[in-house]
């Protein structure tokens, strides 16, 4: 009985290519969620993960489902916007989440327009909630190359980001590069959006970054140790929405994406650090 709950349905290569494919996003987007969370970027994310849209769209108008077009596409159309964002809040009195918004809602209803121009509704559902049972060899491989950027990427650029996030004015004055590390992150976080919609679609993509990351707070307040937690959190999310998906029918992207957030509501219940019941714990010791 449990083999053939838990093991059984991973005979079938669509199943393990799927589970891959988390694995990848688990590996590549808790890290990068954590520190969009500890830069305060969190909204700016789900900004950048519409933001893909038109690219992916143009990309598809050209090149039909073709892995390379959307992704160049969806990756030139998200730094665009990032990098667009930031030289208006650098240049005039708006802010940089404002920017963001603005950039973005253009963005979505650009990617939107244009697909709903020449291709069917069900074409448009495919790229804005993504397949993840669909993944092919071709898209682990892209998977996987993102995440071992990423992870690399984040390796050597790890003290300047932590320093950035806690004290960017100290950390500008005395390195002088914050501008060229926040567009190098920004970067990142297009890279692994385009990683996670070729699975989980545009509108989904950010759960699997977001939510791991975010639960993970609730657990320690190292960096590392919580790095280590989102990417737990996103293993056991895209492995556990993958066999409700398979035993009971349902949709793949959104039971991952719900699992992680059944996971982000318990952590927020009884987590370690900083959850109701910590809180709870620590106002019956006052009294």
């Amino acid at each position: 009985m449990f083999k053939e709950f838990f093991l059984s349905p991973f005979h079938y290569e669509f199943m393990r290519n799927a589970l891959l494919s988390c694995f990848c996003l688990s590996l590549g987007c808790g890290p990068v969620g954590v520190f969009l969370i500890l830069r305060r970027m969190s909204l700016m994310g789900d900004a950048l993960s519409h933001a893909i849209l038109p690219g992916a769209a143009i990309g598809y108008m050209i090149a039909g489902l073709s892995l390379p077009a959307l992704s160049l596409g969806g990756f030139i159309a998200g730094l665009l916007v990032a990098l667009l964002a930031g030289l208006v809040s650098r240049t005039t009195l708006l802010k940089e989440d404002a920017s963001f918004a603005g950039f973005f809602l253009i963005a979505l209803a650009l990617g939107v327009f244009i697909i709903s121009m020449g291709k069917s509704s069900i074409d448009l559902m495919n790229i804005l909630f993504g397949s993840a049972l669909a993944v092919n060899h071709q898209t682990l491989l892209l998977m996987g190359t993102i995440t071992t950027f990423t992870l690399s990427t984040l390796a050597i650029i790890y003290r300047a980001l932590v320093a950035e996030c806690f004290d960017p004015q100290f950390f500008g004055r005395v390195h002088g590069h914050g501008t060229f590390y926040h567009i190098l992150f920004l970067m990142l976080v297009v890279l692994n959006l385009v990683s996670g919609f070729q699975s989980m679609g545009t509108l989904l993509s950010l759960g699997m970054m977001m939510l791991p990351a975010t639960a993970a707070q609730f657990w320690t307040r190292k960096i590392w140790p919580m790095g280590a937690i989102a990417v737990l959190i996103g293993l056991v999310s895209g492995y556990s929405g993958l066999l409700v998906s398979y035993h009971m029918n349902y949709p793949t992207g959104p039971s991952i994406v719900l699992i992680a957030g059944l996971i982000y509501i318990f952590s927020l219940l009884f987590g370690a650090k900083g959850s109701i019941r910590h809180y709870i714990t620590n106002r019956v010791k006052q009294s």
